[in-house]
């Protein structure tokens, strides 16, 4: 088991020696390119106290003298009036319809659909009711033929009563 811990040591051990000459290559191989620019070699070559960035407070109103200093006066915004109104125009299209019909835009009835789901059922009803009336005047029109039956058998009666 020792023998595990101790290679795992060792190979710790390389792979910080690695690191450490790849960082080395690293930092050695940007000072010798000469495609970098020049700002980029200036950073690098700065010290840690000039690395350090000038503070600007946008939000931030401070109390201190040195610190008001350092504050960034508001931005204005720009305006985009002109651009948001160009683009209304190019927005509106010229009206292809000029007049409007009103029987187009009138609401319908309140009972529309009603009506719509019991005309089937009507017509039912209808046809129903034609034929009802049919027979109601087949059974006039053979009541009467009885009666005019029964008046011309009457009146032949007479005339055979006569002779």
């Amino acid at each position: 088991m020792e023998r595990n811990v101790g290679s795992l040591q060792e190979q710790a051990v390389k792979r910080k020696e690695r690191l450490k000459a790849l960082r080395d290559k690293k930092l050695h191989g940007r000072e010798q390119e000469d495609e970098e620019p020049e700002s980029k070699k200036a950073a690098l070559e700065d010290t840690p106290e000039e690395k350090h960035r000038e503070l600007k407070l946008r939000n931030y109103t401070p109390e201190d003298e040195e610190l008001k200093e350092r504050q960034v006066p508001k931005a204005k915004p720009a305006s985009v009036e002109d651009k948001v109104k160009d683009q209304l125009e190019a927005a509106n299209p010229e009206p292809i319809i000029e007049e409007v019909d009103l029987a187009n835009l009138a609401p319908r009835k309140p009972d529309w659909d009603l009506k719509r789901d019991v005309a089937k059922k009507l017509e039912k009803l209808e046809r129903r009711t034609q034929r009802a009336i049919a027979e109601l005047i087949r059974d006039r029109l053979r009541g009467s033929e009885e009666e005019l039956a029964g008046a011309v058998g009457a009146v032949g009666a007479e005339e055979g009563d006569s002779d």
